[in-house]
């Protein structure tokens, strides 16, 4: 019952995190946001696999947690102005 309301707070922190990533005032802020929401959908990923017991689902997280990663390096190197072969 305790994941329950674990996931329940993590998914309102992502609600959060969306909200900052609709309103933020700078691109930058959008793209942490966003990070944050990734950052929470891991965790509900791992929250679920744990309640369900299925690996599968943790190792959906990983390798979203991978892409999520490369996918704001990009985007941040993008911002900077260097380009992704930099």
């Amino acid at each position: 019952m305790i994941l329950l309301w674990v996931l329940i707070i993590v998914l309102a922190g992502a609600a959060i995190c969306s909200i900052r990533a609709i309103r933020g005032p700078t691109a930058p802020d959008r793209i942490v946001a966003i990070d944050g929401i990734t950052a929470m959908m891991v965790a509900s990923l791992v929250i679920l696999g744990v309640y369900y017991r299925v690996s599968m689902l943790l190792d959906v997280a990983l390798v979203y947690a991978l892409l999520a990663f490369l996918g704001t390096l990009a985007i941040s190197k993008n911002l900077e102005g260097r380009g992704v072969e930099s």
